[in-house]
């Protein structure tokens, strides 16, 4: 069984907590795509990344110093969003540290495929980002991948991941293949609502207890007790398990 996550645009570097344990499996794959970022003009750049000049400046002097085999943080503490500070892996047990390691995989459209303990270096990259490489964009530059890397046999990946980072895998599955996506939402007029804040943060919720609880089997994740959130087994089928807030189960 594997996990699939995000990563975050927020990034860190951290060299002492942690040293990181190993290099990604698409380091060749980064180096071109950070040799063709340090190409594009300042204002490609900036459209590229779509922010201000302040982030624009940031990222380019990375980018002119950034060196992917040295002063490497593992990238379950490099990434800084709100999923990330959910999960706090900065209190893992070795247990939990062990678990994600073997189970969790950090979807990159720098790095491609991330295991958490993979070295890697603060960049701005994201999947959906309008870019042409050789005349592709990076869904088609990653292809399958991304899919092949993440797959462990078990035919089983629980979606952690947004869309725009899922549909890497999701365009790559075999007929025997189970992705189950996990939906954190409330009710609003009937529906399930899904709030992207709040999403993010019972992501990280959720793979903090898959680790401290070493789930193995998709069925253990009805039970967890996603702060705030109830699994409604009325609302959720063979591939999508739905949590609900509590407060609005009934509305």
């Amino acid at each position: 069984m594997r996990i699939i996550l995000s990563p975050a645009k927020k990034m860190r570097m951290d060299d002492d907590t942690l040293p990181a344990d190993g290099l990604p499996v698409f380091l060749k794959e980064a180096e071109q795509l950070r040799d063709w970022l340090r190409a594009l003009s300042y204002e490609e750049l900036k459209a590229l990344w779509k922010c201000n000049d302040k982030i624009a400046q940031q990222n380019i002097e990375r980018l002119q110093n950034m060196d992917l085999q040295k002063r490497l943080t593992p990238a379950i503490l490099s990434y800084d969003g709100i999923a990330y500070q959910y999960m706090a892996p900065n209190v893992f047990e070795d247990g939990a540290f062990s678990y994600v390691q073997e189970h969790l995989r950090i979807l990159s459209g720098f790095y491609g495929v991330l295991r958490p303990m993979d070295g890697v270096t603060p960049y701005r990259l994201e999947m959906q980002a309008k870019a042409s490489i050789e005349g592709k964009n990076l869904y088609e530059f990653w292809d399958r991948k991304l899919y092949d890397e993440v797959s462990d046999g078990s035919g089983i990946i629980i979606n952690l991941a947004s869309k725009e980072y899922s549909r890497c895998i999701e365009a790559c599955l075999r007929p025997s293949d189970r992705l189950i996506t996990c939906v954190f939402g409330e009710i609003e007029k009937g529906k399930v609502v899904q709030k992207g804040v709040y999403a993010k943060m019972a992501r990280g919720q959720m793979v903090r207890l898959m680790a401290e609880n070493h789930v193995q089997q998709p069925k253990e994740l009805k039970s967890l007790d996603v702060p705030g959130y109830g699994f409604d087994e009325d609302r959720s089928d063979e591939r999508n398990f739905v949590f609900i807030k509590r407060e609005t189960r009934d509305a």
